[in-house]
């Protein structure tokens, strides 16, 4: 990870003197390779800074913290560097260039490194064992949710259970080894962090247990009875502690934040979308007569009713179409009330339908809606009224809490490929949990899980 940071932030002062030399009929330099190899050095040493902060490796660290650090690290040494270059006359000169570079640093750092760890991940080459405690529900959480967030880098290896009936099952793919008095031999093997996910011990005896444990590092995962317990958070009350909720997207700043990013990024988002979109419209009215684009109406903020604008992915007929296919296909009827999708979906335009359904294009009218207002880039998808009927009433009262989004957690982390239970689970996580950080990190999973096609049908 050193040496992708140490190539992204030269190639970020290699594209900043490209861009000089563009500009050089209008901004005259005279720096020579000398002042460049200086850059170039100062700019190796920059990781350092990422050292300190604990980014390499960078284990158990989540991707939208480690995006915070490496932008905040990244910005400060690049200001540092171009005020002392601006106080030295011998360096003046440089202080344009090195902001130029900064620019592109905070981009290119993020993406490479991010490109980087994805490809240790599938060489199985990033991460470390870690141990689970405990084999049953919540024991079984901790191991899916370790698999499923690959970038933590934390790989579960093994269960530890007293209980004989769990011994020698696999538990999410992983095995129970034995009962919790192999804890010893385990840390011997080199595992150094245990989670300890044992719902019916007793306070005495779970502290007893934490000070026996040989591991270098021990996570209680307590039962609070939800999934998704990330938005719950430990608060020092002096000599006690208590678990703190939050609920970071209905708090006002953070409104306001978000209302500016969308402001700052749907302007130009939509204008330079435009012409993409009236490509992809002329080619729906190459295969299916009538206008490309459609709008449906979807509960917004404080459940108001909204007209979102799509292209059109299916016929004109299509709710005849779908009627008659799920009376002629039991299957396909237990699939469309799961999840209210249908991987085989008779409705949808061949060629640019699918295209469009795959890539997610077709949600980019509503960029329009952005602009308006009406949406933000990222949020809770504005479902059909039929969908919504399907969740509690609690859920829907938080969901008209903030803004419907044109992409969101669930769609990004399951797409298609998620149920209704996932799905309230996800976007419970994101409006509770809610930061710019977290916006970013989701528009740019949103591009990767686009070109990637995964979960979309």
């Amino acid at each position: 990870m050193w040496l992708t940071d140490v190539l992204a932030l030269e190639l970020s002062l290699g594209l900043a003197v490209l861009v000089r030399e563009i500009l050089s009929g209008f901004w005259p330099h005279s720096l020579t390779w000398s002042d460049y190899a200086l850059l170039g050095l100062i700019l190796a040493a920059f990781p350092l800074g990422y050292l300190f902060w604990a980014l390499y490796p960078g284990y158990g660290i989540h991707p939208v913290e480690r995006m915070r650090r490496t932008f905040l690290i990244t910005v400060l040494l690049f200001a540092l560097m171009a005020v002392v270059f601006a106080i030295l006359p011998a360096t003046r000169a440089l202080v344009g260039l090195v902001l130029i570079a900064g620019m592109l640093a905070v981009l290119l750092v993020p993406l490479l490194n991010a490109l980087a760890r994805e490809l240790l991940i599938r060489a199985s080459c990033w991460g470390y064992p870690v141990v689970i405690l405990g084999a049953g529900l919540i024991g079984s959480m901790v191991a899916r949710a370790l698999q499923q967030e690959r970038y933590l880098g934390m790989v579960p290896v093994a269960f530890l259970d007293d209980d004989p009936n769990k011994q020698h099952r696999l538990i999410e793919g992983v095995p129970v080894i034995g009962g919790l008095d192999r804890a010893e031999q385990v840390s011997e093997l080199g595992v150094k962090e245990a989670f300890v996910a044992i719902s019916s011990i007793g306070r005495a005896e779970l502290k007893k247990l934490v000070h026996r444990l040989p591991f270098l590092h021990v996570t209680v995962v307590p039962d609070l009875g939800e999934p998704t317990i990330d938005w719950f958070a430990v608060r020092s009350l002096g000599r006690i502690h208590g678990v703190a909720v939050r609920k970071n997207l209905l708090l006002p700043r953070n409104r306001a934040m978000k209302w500016w990013m969308d402001r700052l990024l749907g302007w130009p988002l939509f204008v330079f979308s435009l012409p993409l979109i009236w490509l992809l419209a002329l080619w729906i009215r190459l295969v299916s007569p009538g206008s490309p684009y459609f709008t449906q109406t979807r509960e917004g903020f404080a459940g108001r009713p909204i007209n979102i604008l799509k292209l059109r992915t299916m016929y004109p007929d299509a709710e005849e179409r779908l009627e008659r296919y799920l009376s002629e296909n039991p299957e396909a009827k237990a699939e469309w009330e799961n999840s209210f999708k249908l991987k085989r979906d008779p409705r949808i335009l061949p060629g640019v339908g699918y295209f469009l359904r795959k890539t997610s294009l077709d949600e980019l009218p509503q960029l329009y809606n952005v602009v308006r207002g009406e949406m933000s880039l990222v949020g809770p998808r504005p479902f059909p009224g039929y969908h919504l009927e399907h969740f509690s009433p609690e859920f829907r009262e938080l969901r008209h809490s903030v803004l419907p989004g044109i992409t969101g957690f669930w769609q990004v982390l399951a797409r298609s490929d998620s149920d209704l239970k996932l799905q309230e689970e996800l976007d419970t996580y994101y409006i509770r949990n809610w930061s710019p950080w977290l916006d970013v990190y989701l528009l740019f999973r949103t591009v990767m899980a686009v070109l990637g096609s995964k979960g979309a049908y």
